[in-house]
């Protein structure tokens, strides 16, 4: 019933956590029990939940084999696509466990013909009230047994980020039961398929400027050193290069209003690339949450005849990677197997490897005559900072504040700007590159979230930032700087004083990417990015139910409000509803 090795199953909930082989086999306890009610057979009930579950452990691995993910039970709203994609794939089904399957079925079978049962028929009463009973019980205990996080988190597995992995050490009966309740993403009030549906209209393409757009998403990037309380001078400066670009010419630059404090890389990705917002959309893993093609940046760069590229020097199945960009709409996906020259900085590939491989895909795309939009998301700075995270390169500079820190924050913060200077100077590279070049570029280079700085937010309070305040209307604790920068070649085809951005700087990161398409000239080629770009001018900022208007106030106009509803309704119909060829 297991989907990878059996083997690592059982060494697993027997000699480990035992408590396993109960969550797994009480479903199907559960509904034997109930079809035995139903059919007057043992035999037969066996059979059948039996068959069924052991296809769907079939189906299981056939997933893990052409996605490297395991069967949930959202996928099976998705039976006509799927069967649709797998002519896509060299599928290697297991025959012989299918025949097996077969025989398992065909053998109660026949065991349920040689021993029927004695039991009376017209106890049909009891025998629905005994079917009744167990299903009630199966769905209870999804309700309330299997879809608790807290018991879910509490068996330990070799990486809790590999669900494959997961899957298979948790067992498949009690991660597939574990995911009925997860990553679901709550329906609108007042909601209409159809009238979102009618927003998707007047979509265009080729309208735009020819730039090369290059987008980075430097792992916990911030600001943190302009603060007043740290005295670097300039030469010292680890954010030399940023802040040089940041007041110099051909650039804006603000505040991006990310999902998560200190973690939720692959949210704020989604919020760039869809314009729809993980918060709004009430869910903890917006990659987890669709399974299926989905309109991004990528797509109406991609229409316009760009070469789009994903890059992240990490692992392919993290975050589900691998099948998200691909549904997304990218030309080609990278990952660290991918990297030329790949170079890392203790466990972690260094941003100087990343800022190389896209010069180098930009280099390929001009002498190929092609048009480049490159989104790549780094991973060097990735916590933790602890002392070791460089192996033996260290210790690093101290940090000059003028207040006393404790030991466990000198080291949280010296590792941590140790890596700040090394975005600085990946971000160095390629500006020096791109000034060099006559092709135009526009490069935007930004922060997923904050870093994580000790618990209970040790560094932030110990330096007294505002940062150190946890409530929901505090944005600091979700602020993370942004740079949209043009080469010379670009500062004539583009227009950043057009964007209108609020006299701040801040905006959430689900607008960015509908600012990018209005600056290239394609801010009208995708209705919904058009609609974006006209909220943003009104609300630019939602953050967990907080709007701020332009006006800097919380308090929005009815009119605002409606802009937001409408913003709600047509973010739910793009997830579930739209088809996306």
């Amino acid at each position: 019933m297991h989907p990878v090795s059996t083997m690592a199953m059982i060494k697993s909930m027997l000699m480990r956590q035992p408590v396993l082989l109960l969550l797994n086999y009480l479903p199907l306890f559960l509904l034997i029990l109930a079809f035995t009610c139903l059919l007057r057979n043992a035999f037969y009930a066996t059979g059948l939940v039996g068959f069924v579950t052991a296809l769907m452990s079939v189906a299981n691995r056939v997933k893990i084999q052409i996605r490297d993910e395991p069967l949930v039970p959202r996928d099976f709203g998705l039976l006509k696509e799927a069967a649709d994609a797998a002519g896509n794939y060299d599928l290697r089904l297991p025959w012989m466990l299918i025949g097996c399957v077969v025989a398992f079925g065909a053998i109660m079978v026949a065991l349920g013909i040689f021993f029927p049962t004695k039991a009376p028929a017209r106890q049909y009463l009891v025998r629905l009230a005994g079917f009744a009973v167990s299903v009630l019980a199966l769905l209870l205990s999804i309700r309330f047994l299997y879809s608790s996080s807290n018991l879910y988190n509490s068996f330990s597995v070799t990486n809790p980020y590999y669900l494959t992995s997961v899957s298979n050490e948790l067992g498949f009966p009690y991660y597939f039961c574990y995911h009925f309740s997860t990553y679901q993403v709550q329906k609108p009030e007042g909601y209409s398929k159809a009238q979102a549906a009618a927003w998707e209209t007047g979509d265009t393409a080729g309208g735009g400027k020819d730039v090369h757009v290059i987008v980075v998403m430097n792992e916990a990037f911030s600001d943190l050193t302009n603060y007043d309380v740290f005295q670097y001078s300039e030469e010292e400066d680890p954010l030399k290069t940023f802040n040089a670009l940041c007041g110099g010419e051909n650039a804006v630059s603000g505040k991006v209003v990310v999902p998560g404090y200190a973690g939720g890389t692959a949210n704020t990705e989604f919020d760039v690339a869809t314009g729809m917002q993980t918060n709004n959309l009430h869910t903890t893993s917006a990659f987890r949450s669709f399974n299926r093609n989905l309109d991004s940046i990528f797509r109406v760069f991609g229409a316009d005849g760009y070469h789009t590229v994903f890059m992240h020097p990490g692992d392919a199945w993290f975050y589900n990677r691998q099948n998200v960009y691909r549904w997304l709409g990218a030309d080609e996906i990278l990952f660290s197997a991918d990297f030329v020259d790949s170079v890392s900085r203790g466990r972690w590939v260094t941003d100087d490897t990343v800022a190389e491989n896209i010069i180098l895909k930009f280099d390929e795309a001009v002498n190929n005559d092609q048009t480049l939009f490159d989104y790549a998301v780094t991973i060097q700075n990735h916590m933790s900072y602890t002392a070791d995270k460089y192996g033996e390169s260290g210790p690093y500079p101290a940090v000059p504040v003028d207040l006393p820190l404790s030991e466990e924050a000198q080291t949280l913060l010296s590792v941590y700007i140790e890596g700040l200077r090394d975005a600085d100077a990946m971000l160095k590279k390629l500006t020096d590159h791109f000034s060099a070049s006559d092709e135009p570029v526009v490069l935007v280079f930004f922060g997923d979230h904050l870093p994580y700085l000790g618990d209970d937010r040790l560094c932030y309070r110990e330096l007294g930032l505002p940062m150190a305040d946890d409530s929901a209307e505090n944005f600091t604790s979700y602020e993370t700087p942004y740079l949209i920068w043009c080469n010379d070649a670009a500062a004539a085809e583009v227009e950043l004083d057009s964007l209108s951005l609020p006299a701040d700087g801040q905006l959430s990161a689900c607008y960015l990417g509908a600012v990018l398409l209005e600056l290239t000239g394609r801010g009208d080629e995708s209705a919904w990015f058009s609609y974006l770009n006209e909220l943003r001018r009104q609300v630019p900022v939602m953050q967990n139910g907080v709007y701020e208007t332009i006006d800097g106030t919380v308090t929005s106009s009815p009119e605002q409000m409606e802009l937001i509803s409408k913003y709600l309704n047509w973010s739910y119909y793009k997830l579930k509803d739209k088809k996306v060829s």
